[in-house]
């Protein structure tokens, strides 16, 4: 049975930092790439961060790059986020999915339709 569980979210102050996980099971884990997608009300679900499955490559999103990264423990079948200087438009849902895209690196133009397992996302509330 594939499972893949966030967690780590919660409601932080502006600056303020979380660290995001990701729990895969019921799959090759090394097999995939994973990325991280959020979305807040009323808005489509954007592509954050990526890793490739070898850890070759990773991307970020322009609004996040400098505070936020993105890494994986292949022994742990793990992947984390880890936030920092968090802002109130970093509020939303985020969610971890894995693509098993042959191509060796990810990227954050990949179709969210081709990611093939999807966890159940983990709220993150910047607020003061």
């Amino acid at each position: 049975q594939v499972k893949f569980v966030e967690s780590g979210g919660g409601l932080v102050q502006p600056g303020g930092s979380l660290r995001l996980s990701c729990a895969a099971s019921g799959f090759t884990f090394n097999y995939y790439h994973i990325a991280w997608f959020r979305q807040a009300p009323g808005k489509e679900r954007e592509v954050v961060s990526c890793i490739s499955r070898r850890t070759i490559s990773t991307n970020y999103l322009d609004s996040v790059k400098g505070r936020f990264t993105i890494s994986r423990d292949v022994a742990k079948n793990m992947v984390y986020l880890q936030m920092t200087d968090l802002k109130p438009e970093d509020t939303a849902v985020y969610y971890c999915a894995a693509d098993r895209d042959p191509y060796p690196v990810c990227t954050l133009i990949r179709a969210k339709g081709l990611y093939e397992y999807w966890g159940q996302g983990t709220q993150v509330t910047v607020s003061s």
